[in-house]
């Protein structure tokens, strides 16, 4: 009669979360490749929605690459995801992938392990595409995309696992 609860709140969550990573790709201290707020809600969704929180990651890269303005600053279409930050938009979905399944665990010592294994693997796929597209060594992709973030990471890690923490503590979390 009330229809399949989970099935809903997976759609609501996931409507919610495609809203908070945009929010977050507007949050932006510039940079050659922007620093944004787009992977802590990666990893919050994960925290939230397990493995499942691939699928608003999904469909953020999907819609923002379809034209619709949702990736950093309002911008949209096959040219970001070909451009040179655009190997940090197709790793964010294994990111969230990687992160739920840790965070599925239950287990604070595997949270953090996750989240920082998923953030190298987000590292990586940005890596590699920024030396394809803009014809970099690996040493000048890690100096210009990768060590200018470390610390800001870390941080969005610590508060990810904090707000994980707390959503456990007060019992909210769904898809346990």
């Amino acid at each position: 009669m009330y229809g399949d609860e989970k099935r809903s709140g997976l759609i609501i969550y996931s409507a919610v979360f495609v809203a908070l990573i945009t929010v977050g790709g507007w949050i932006s201290i510039p940079f050659f490749v922007p620093f944004t707020l787009q992977t802590l809600f990666i990893l919050l969704a994960a925290s939230v929605m397990k493995k499942y929180a691939v699928i608003p990651t999904a469909l953020y890269v999907l819609f923002g690459t379809f034209g619709l303005p949702l990736f950093h600053n309002g911008t949209s279409g096959i040219g970001i995801l070909l451009g040179p930050t655009g190997g940090f938009l197709i790793g964010f979905i294994p990111m969230a992938f990687i992160a739920g399944l840790f965070f599925s665990k239950k287990s604070m010592s595997l949270d953090i392990t996750g989240l920082c294994l998923a953030t190298v693997v987000c590292y990586a796929f940005g890596v590699v595409w920024f030396m394809i597209s803009a014809g970099a060594t690996l040493w000048a992709a890690l100096i210009t995309c990768v060590i200018p973030f470390i610390a800001g990471d870390i941080i969005k890690i610590a508060a990810a696992e904090l707000v994980t923490l707390r959503l456990r503590k007060s019992e909210t979390l769904v898809y346990d």
